[in-house]
């Protein structure tokens, strides 16, 4: 039996891709072939999507720290460089979640319901 190879996970969306999409739908909407109820309902969408790319956000922090990422290393990724900011959430989220396991088990619970 072979010895699984690391594999580094991707981002489903990144940046880049979002500003394409805005980019081509702005296009669209200039033309005239997009209807105010669309946006609307992409408005929607994207608030869905938001929302569940901060809780998969929420997950890697978790993940990253019990696969024994310092504050330190996390810190850059929010954009500031004082463990202040990771440190912050983590509580928070510790206060639903003690592992990244368990609030997989949340956000399944809540696609659920």
């Amino acid at each position: 039996m072979s010895e699984l190879e690391p594999v580094r996970p991707r981002a489903p969306i990144t940046a880049a891709d979002v500003l394409a999409w805005l980019e081509e739908t702005a296009e669209s909407v200039r033309a005239g072939a997009v209807s105010a109820n669309d946006l609307i309902a992409v408005l929607g969408e994207l608030r869905r999507a938001s929302a569940a790319c901060a809780d998969a956000s929420d997950w890697a922090l978790l993940a990253a720290r019990e696969e024994g990422a310092s504050l330190r290393q996390i810190a850059p990724v929010f954009g500031k460089g004082y463990v202040r900011a990771p440190a912050a959430r983590l509580e928070k989220l510790h206060r639903q979640a003690l592992s990244a396991e368990q609030w997989l088990e949340i956000l399944r619970g809540r696609a659920i319901a």
